[in-house]
């Protein structure tokens, strides 16, 4: 269990938000445990059993994006139903007192959007797990309807609209990050005074160089992570201690 927060630190936590103008949420795995979504690099989790398929094999053949698409459905049948934790619903207060303009998150799980904030003030580099859609055409698919497709027809399901190959609405190891969410990541950064970097390990680039162009933009720097990161020393406040019991007092 991680430690609850240093009194002085969080009460240097809630004196840098009530002070800044503009609050930009940035958010990793380690907002969602405790929810019951493990961390992508746990030992022995399900993500270590169910190894995800990177994009260049998932392309490369049928057999291979019928194996992709089962094996992050047995991921999600095994992570089963999942809420917003303490985390996601103070951020959500954030966003709603406008304190907060964007929240900027590597998870696919759509935990901010169930937590109450807009889909228009969520920006996923990572994509979003809770939908498939068409690579073609971009048409959304219901992960019930793929795993119906899965268990009734051979091959992998294709796009009823144009035929098109089906994937997780997620972005794959080697698939390109998408431009449009990355400028929008970026432009916030940089026009934020106030950046938390919440649950994230900052090792997977390019997403984990955005806390660092907040910073370098003159915006002071909050990490919250129950583990050391690389921008610790750049940081103007780093605490390691449960998110959840940290951010609690902004949920208001």
């Amino acid at each position: 269990m991680q430690a609850m927060p240093d009194r002085t630190e969080a009460e240097s936590l809630y004196r840098m938000v009530d002070a800044a103008r503009n609050v930009v949420a940035f958010t990793g795995a380690g907002i969602s445990t405790e929810c019951g979504i493990p961390d992508f690099r746990s030992p022995g989790g399900v993500w270590s059993r169910f190894k995800p398929i990177d994009f260049e094999t998932f392309m490369s053949s049928e057999e291979a994006r019928r194996e992709g698409l089962t094996r992050f459905l047995k991921v999600r049948a095994e992570v089963g139903e999942v809420r917003p934790g303490r985390g996601h619903r103070a951020i959500a207060a954030l966003v709603e007192a406008g304190k907060a303009s964007l929240v900027i998150t590597q998870n696919i799980d759509g935990l901010h959007q169930a937590s109450g904030v807009p889909a228009d003030k969520v920006v996923e580099l990572h994509g979003n797990g809770t939908y498939a859609h068409c690579l073609g055409c971009r048409t959304r698919h219901e992960l019930d309807w793929v795993a119906h497709q899965l268990e009734t027809k051979v091959g992998a399901p294709a796009c009823t609209v144009c035929g098109g190959i089906i994937k997780t609405a997620t972005i794959s190891f080697g698939q390109p990050m998408p431009p449009e969410a990355m400028r929008q990541a970026q432009d916030a950064a940089q026009s934020c005074d106030l950046f938390l970097a919440i649950g994230s390990s900052l090792q997977v680039y390019p997403a984990a160089g955005i806390p660092l162009i907040a910073r370098r933009s003159g915006a002071r720097l909050i990490i919250i992570n129950g583990e050391p990161t690389s921008f610790d020393e750049v940081a103007d406040l780093v605490i390691r201690a449960d998110i959840g019991s940290t951010l609690d007092r902004f949920n208001y």
